[in-house]
C-alpha cells in the first residue's frame, strides 16, 4: 500500500543542494547560490527589538486563536483594504504557519480525494506536493507566449471534480507578473463554473507596480470566489516564524480552522506580533527593500545580453526569479550539477516544476536572484557565458 507522502517527489531544493557534495570551490570562484527564494539577512534590527522585548510576556509562549491573534487580522484587514481600495473584514483573515500551510489548509477545505485543481505549469513544486499527498488531481494548463496561462484553455480542462484554479503572481517560478485583465478573466471563469480562484500572492510587495494589482476586491461578493494567499516571510525577513494569510468568506474560513486546529492549533505568536507590527511601522523599509528588489531584477536584465550573445534567451523575470533556456546539447536537468561543478552556479532546472515526462521545458532553469548582489549577477552571467560546451543542434566533430 503506498502511504500519502509516497505518491509525490523528494523535496527539490534539498535535493540540488545535494550536488555541492565534494565540490571545492576556490577562493577566487566561491559558488554563486540561485536556488532560492529566502532572505538571507535577519529582520531589520528595529524589528528584532520588538520581537526580543515580546519575549518577555507570557502570552507569547501559549497556544493563541487558532485563526490568528486578533491584532493581526484586524491590522492585515485594514492594510489589505487600504492597498486594494475595498473593504476587507478582520473575519475574512486567517494567519497560518507559512504561506505553504495556507495553501494546505485551503486545499484541505476545498477538496476531497480525486477532486481537481487547475494550475499553470510550470507550478511551484510545494504546491503539487501538497496536492499529491491530499489525493488531489492537478490539471496543468502549458503557459504560452510571455508564460501567461489562457483562459480558454482552462475553461477546455473543467470537470465536474474541478473546484478550483490556482495562480500565482507575481510567480514562482518563472517571475511574470500576471496582467489584471488576465486575473479579472480567471475570475470571471471561476464565478461562472462556481469554482474558487485561489491567487497565490506571497510576492506582492515586489511587484514592479505601485497601484492595486488587480481590482478583484471591487467585485460585488468577491469573496464567494476569490481566496488570496499572503506570507510576511519575504517582506520582512522571517521565514523562520512562519507567518502567512489567507484572505477569504468567514464560510471557508470556518472550514480551515478544523485543519489549523489539527495541524498546528496556531501559528507562531512570536511571528504574529511581528508581522502585525512591521504592516503598522515598516511601510518605509518594505519600499525600500522593494527598490532594492528592482535594482537586482534590472541587473539581470542588464548584464544578459553576454548570454543572449552565447544562445540563452531570457523568458520572463519579476519579483524574485527569472526563467531562462540554455543553448546546450542537453536537458537541464542534467548540465545543472555540472553547472555546480565547473561555474560555480548552483540554478534549479525546469524539471523540478514540471509534470513528470514533460519535456517542454528541457532546457530551462529558474534563477533566484533575490539574494544575489548585482556584481554577482553579472559575475554569473560571465561564467555562463564562458562555458564553451557542446551547443544543441551542433555536428560533432568528424
Amino acid at each position: 500500500m503506498t502511504s500519502w507522502t509516497q505518491t509525490t517527489f523528494a523535496p527539490p531544493i534539498p535535493a540540488a543542494r545535494k550536488w555541492l557534495d565534494g565540490v571545492d570551490f576556490p577562493a577566487d570562484r566561491p559558488l554563486i547560490d540561485l536556488s532560492q527564494a529566502v532572505p538571507a539577512d535577519p529582520p531589520p534590527q528595529v524589528l528584532q527589538d520588538v520581537m526580543a522585548e515580546a519575549l518577555k510576556s507570557p502570552a507569547t509562549h501559549l497556544y493563541g486563536p487558532v485563526l490568528g491573534l486578533s491584532s493581526l487580522r484586524e491590522t492585515l484587514a485594514a492594510t489589505w483594504s487600504g492597498f486594494y481600495d475595498a473593504k476587507v473584514a478582520p473575519n475574512q483573515i486567517a494567519i497560518t504557519a507559512g504561506c505553504n500551510q495556507a495553501f494546505a489548509a485551503c486545499i484541505a477545505a476545498l477538496c476531497s480525494a480525486g477532486d481537481e485543481v487547475i494550475l499553470p505549469v510550470p507550478w511551484y513544486f510545494n504546491h503539487k506536493m501538497c496536492m499529491d499527498m491530499a489525493g488531489v488531481v492537478a490539471r496543468p494548463i502549458a503557459v504560452g507566449a510571455g508564460l501567461l496561462p489562457d483562459v480558454d484553455q482552462a475553461r477546455s480542462l473543467i470537470t465536474p471534480n474541478t473546484k478550483a484554479i490556482l495562480l500565482i503572481s507575481p510567480n514562482n517560478p518563472t517571475g511574470v507578473e500576471y496582467p489584471p485583465a488576465l486575473l479579472h478573466g480567471f475570475f470571471g471563469l471561476a464565478r461562472e463554473h462556481g469554482l474558487k480562484l485561489i491567487i497565490d500572492e506571497t510576492y506582492r510587495d515586489f511587484h514592479s507596480q505601485t497601484d492595486p494589482v488587480h481590482a478583484l476586491l471591487k467585485t460585488t461578493d468577491w469573496d464567494h470566489t476569490l481566496i488570496q494567499l499572503y506570507s510576511f516571510s519575504k517582506s520582512f525577513r522571517m521565514t523562520g516564524h512562519r507567518t502567512g494569510a489567507i484572505i477569504a468568506n468567514a464560510e471557508t474560513l470556518s472550514e480551515v480552522e478544523k485543519y489549523l486546529d489539527t495541524i498546528t492549533i496556531c501559528a507562531p505568536t512570536l511571528g504574529q506580533i511581528a508581522a502585525e507590527w512591521g504592516l503598522r511601522n515598516l511601510g518605509p523599509w518594505l519600499a525600500d527593500q522593494r527598490a532594492d528588489l528592482l535594482t537586482r531584477r534590472a541587473a539581470v536584465e542588464d548584464s544578459f545580453p553576454v548570454l543572449a550573445d552565447k544562445g540563452w534567451q531570457l523568458h520572463g523575470v519579476g519579483a524574485y526569479f527569472a526563467w531562462v533556456t540554455h543553448p546546450f546539447a542537453g536537458r537541464a536537468q542534467d548540465i545543472a550539477p555540472k553547472l555546480v561543478r565547473e561555474a560555480g552556479v548552483l540554478l534549479l532546472p525546469a524539471s523540478m516544476f514540471m509534470p513528470e515526462g514533460d519535456t517542454s521545458a528541457d532546457r530551462a532553469f529558474r534563477i533566484a536572484f533575490a539574494n544575489v548582489t548585482p556584481s554577482n549577477i553579472k559575475k554569473v552571467t560571465q561564467r555562463l557565458a564562458s562555458l564553451d560546451w557542446p551547443l544543441a543542434g551542433a555536428r560533432p566533430a568528424s
